[in-house]
């Protein structure tokens, strides 16, 4: 627990930067376990263990500009104090809530490896967060945007000297990725760590590496296999640098595309289609379940090609399609 005299430094470090904190040895050690125990045993992801490293390493840093120097001094004053610092600089809710829940996982596994007396953050309560339905496009949306993608292969055909046909290929590129994305509804970031082996053409599968390190095989449909097709026999080859290089999807150096590349590319394409919401990749993950779901297809099923963990996640993408009928009654029935 802090003691009295150490509130007066919780007050100045809520209200400070504590990003260039030093931290203590025992901090320290207890970080690199942390890390270990988050691979290891739990088999988060690379982004998952960043994300839970970052919020215990500034939870550290901050209780270090409190005057602590030890794990047990860590108690719920100052867990609070650390989240009203982050209020008080302008974080959104949601960013507040995943800190919260950062620190309690770092508190649960301190007090069960023994590095803690007690957790505190047991009594950490997170801002209460309005649950907001995603962006999703309609049908015709959606169509609209692979038809963008498309014009601009078309627009690129006639291409020559060999800047053209780099230009050729990246719009092949960019057409394959638009197509697989809505219609596997796989995360962008799965999306860019695809290998070549990891598609099976013939039976248009792909086997992807999800959250968690969980790997799961998804379809894909006819239209989406011919993109890939195309991209694959005249696309691919004039962007690939090193034969080495198994990436499926390859940046115009030759390189493994970045999330941020297919962000820019979607965001482009959708400001063509008229009406439709400005969006990211995640955009056509939930375009792509709402439609599955609104054409019939049971939540399960859903819930295996999109790699949620629990159903509960999945669940959220009938609300969508329920407040879509019901804007739709609306609309259109006399009495509504």
């Amino acid at each position: 627990m802090c003691a009295p005299g150490d509130r007066e430094g919780v007050a100045a470090a809520a209200n400070g930067d504590t990003a260039g904190a030093e931290l203590p040895e025992e901090f320290t050690h207890a970080l690199l376990a942390y890390e270990r125990h988050l691979g290891a045993e739990r088999g988060h992801g690379a982004n998952t263990r960043r994300a839970y490293l970052g919020d215990a390493r500034d939870l550290l840093s901050f209780a270090v500009a409190t005057g602590a120097g030890r794990l047990t001094e860590i108690d719920l004053e100052l867990l609070r104090a650390w989240l009203a610092r982050l209020m008080s600089a302008g974080a959104a809710r949601a960013t507040i809530a995943r800190r919260a829940a950062g620190a309690r996982a770092f508190c649960a596994w301190a007090h069960r490896s023994g590095r803690m007396p007690a957790d505190p953050g047991l009594r950490l309560r997170s801002p209460r967060l309005a649950r907001t339905l995603p962006h999703v496009l309609t049908q015709d949306q959606a169509g609209g945007l692979l038809d963008a993608a498309a014009e601009r292969v078309d627009l690129a055909a006639a291409s020559q000297d060999d800047e053209d046909r780099t230009r050729a290929a990246v719009a092949l590129r960019d057409l394959a990725v638009v197509e697989l994305l809505y219609a596997t509804g796989v995360r962008v970031g799965e999306l860019v760590a695809l290998d070549v082996p990891s598609v099976d053409a013939g039976r248009r599968l792909l086997r992807v590496r999800g959250k968690g390190d969980r790997e799961r095989v998804v379809p894909y449909g006819v239209p989406a296999g011919q993109r890939l097709g195309e991209y694959l026999a005249q696309g691919r080859p004039v962007l690939l640098a090193d034969p080495r290089q198994p990436a499926l999807f390859l940046g115009r150096r030759g390189g493994r595309l970045g999330q941020r590349q297919v962000r820019a590319v979607v965001a482009e394409l959708a400001a063509r289609v008229d009406d439709a919401p400005a969006i990211g990749p995640h955009a056509l993950r939930h375009s792509a379940a709402t439609h599955l779901l609104d054409g019939g297809a049971d939540l399960r099923s859903v819930q295996e090609l999109l790699g949620h963990a629990t159903l509960s996640t999945t669940q959220l993408y009938t609300h969508v399609s329920v407040e879509r009928l019901r804007a739709s009654y609306r609309q259109a029935h006399p009495r509504a």
